[in-house]
């Protein structure tokens, strides 16, 4: 079976009508991108609404699965945590006289540092990138210009992967622990010299590691995971060192090197977090396909 023009036209007429035919389909599309793009950005407002600073803030709980090593509460303003308290209980960091646990505070203090999540800080950025994209495709630039749209969509589209990778967790943003050591006087009193606290995002849950470090000597050697001192702890009747993924690596932290010790890591789920991810999964998804259909009408390859 085959499909053929009737009555027969002449071969330009014909360049002419499918050249016409497809500069109406782009304006079309143009068209109707200006109402996708207004939704986006009701989108990317409802999540910028999502990570921005409440009254209230959201408070979370911190626990550790089948132990009572880390337990405690913080609550979260947009991208700064403004109260928290973790109780610990490890073995390799006794608690002062008189306690039952080791306390780590968050300073109320007017002169204490911030205590900013930067995964948090990075997309709230993108968004408002993302936002300032729309607009100016919208109102300032030429909207009618598919070459024009072409790129702004890629811009968008960039803008809120990077976002949603933020959230998730693979990102450049989100700093390894060893090189993101915390200010000592974010908490009252000041960390232990010898205690890392290293929270960061992972898939839209706010994740907490604390880490017991020990220094380790120039031209002092560490093959196992359990060394001569931690065997000689034991053989004294302390309690032995639980095994954990970092035992047998040396990390540069401060300056110095150092291996952990004990470490521990405790997840809590964020809803507003989680939310604003799937929304951006919904957004990033939306300008894929508005992307796709340009670049079909237009005849260029990605």
């Amino acid at each position: 079976m085959s499909s053929a023009v009737w009555p027969p036209i002449e071969p330009n007429q014909l360049t002419n009508a499918q050249v016409g035919s497809q500069a109406r389909e782009l304006e079309w599309l143009l068209q109707e991108l200006r109402g996708t793009l207004q939704s986006l950005k009701a989108g990317l407002e409802e999540c910028a609404t999502l990570l921005a600073p409440s009254e209230s803030g959201s408070t979370l709980v911190l626990s550790s699965v089948r132990s009572e090593s880390l337990k405690g509460l913080v609550t979260r303003v947009g991208t700064r945590i403004v109260k928290g308290n973790v109780k610990l209980r490890l073995s390799s960091l006794p608690p002062p006289r008189g306690s039952t646990s080791y306390d780590l505070t968050v300073s109320s203090a007017p002169e204490a540092p911030t205590l900013v999540i930067q995964q948090l800080t990075s997309v709230r950025t993108l968004i408002n990138a993302s936002l300032d994209v729309i607009d100016v495709t919208l109102w300032t630039g030429d909207s009618t210009n598919a070459n024009f749209v072409v790129g702004q969509l890629r811009l968008l589209h960039d803008n809120i992967q990077e976002a949603r990778q933020a959230l998730k967790g693979y990102s450049d943003v989100q700093q390894a622990w060893w090189k993101d050591p915390i200010d000592e006087r974010t908490f009252d009193p000041p960390l232990p010299s010898n205690v890392s606290f290293h929270l960061f995002i992972f898939d839209a849950a706010l994740l907490l590691e604390i880490r017991t470090l020990e220094i380790q000597n120039p031209g002092e050697e560490s093959h196992t995971s359990f060394s001569i001192r931690d065997r000689l702890a034991v053989a004294l009747g302390g309690a032995r060192l639980p095994i954990h993924d970092e035992a047998d690596r040396i990390f540069i932290y401060k300056g110095q090197e150092v291996r952990v010790k004990e470490k521990i890591r405790v997840e809590s789920q964020d809803p507003a977090l989680i939310s604003a991810m799937a929304k951006l999964n919904a957004l990033e998804h939306s300008v894929a396909l508005s992307r796709k259909a340009l670049n079909i009408v237009i005849g260029r390859e990605e």
